[in-house]
């Protein structure tokens, strides 16, 4: 990474709050799945923390916790919420399965084993290489939107680490719980035009995530989320 300048445009990648998922489903895309009452307290510190920043722009996945994360700061910024379907959460074949006792309980499935033939790809979902494309291209919209200014992105877990590794020049093949982007954590890209100089990293919610979810490869709730095996 380039040594840091001062920005002209800076856009932050926004991870949403916990997730009311008292059974442990990996929800991955699935509607209904909606911010906790910790998630909504945590979207509420977002819009306290950041409010006041020179925010111009937001876009957000159109899954229920993205949208509903992303409210408390839209109002506090009077902006308008342009969903976009490309920050949405990655596609995970997975997804509808209940994870409630760990990423362990995937060795008591041997009929999901054949989805794990290629953790580099990843062979259980989307490929990293698209992920990397379609939010990318959703950066480069929000920059261009807010020039000058401050945008933020509203996404999820493991597209927002698979960006940041992309734009830090790292290869995408990593163990889950050394990423770091906890609920409601931002991910900021700081652009001297339309070139990435720095990446931040900042958790303003991080004193309400329990001590147990802090550093655990699952979503608050005890599922593993995003493409986690």
């Amino acid at each position: 990474m380039t040594v840091s300048q001062t920005p002209d445009t800076i856009v932050h990648l926004l991870r949403h709050g916990e997730v009311h998922n008292p059974e442990g489903i990996l929800y991955g895309r699935r509607d209904g799945f909606h911010l906790s009452d910790l998630g909504n307290r945590m979207a509420e510190r977002i819009a306290e923390s950041v409010g006041d920043r020179d925010i111009v722009h937001m876009r957000v996945s159109p899954l229920e916790r993205a949208q509903e994360t992303a409210r408390p700061l839209a109002e506090a910024r009077g902006l308008e919420i342009v969903t976009d379907e490309r920050v949405i959460e990655s596609a995970n074949k997975l997804e509808g399965l209940s994870f409630g006792q760990g990423a362990w309980s995937i060795i008591k499935r041997p009929s999901i084993w054949r989805h794990f033939y290629n953790p580099a790809r990843p062979s259980w979902g989307e490929p990293h290489k698209e992920i990397v494309a379609r939010m990318m291209a959703a950066v480069e919209d929000a920059r261009a939107a807010a020039v000058g200014h401050e945008a933020v992105i509203v996404s999820h877990q493991l597209p927002i680490w698979t960006t940041r590794l992309h734009v830090e020049g790292r290869r995408q093949l990593h163990d889950p719980r050394r990423r770091q982007c906890t609920l409601c954590s931002l991910t900021s890209l700081h652009f001297v035009g339309d070139r990435i100089t720095q990446v931040s990293y900042s958790e303003p919610a991080g004193d309400l995530i329990p001590v147990k979810d802090k550093n655990a490869p699952f979503s608050a709730g005890g599922a593993p989320e995003e493409q986690r095996p």
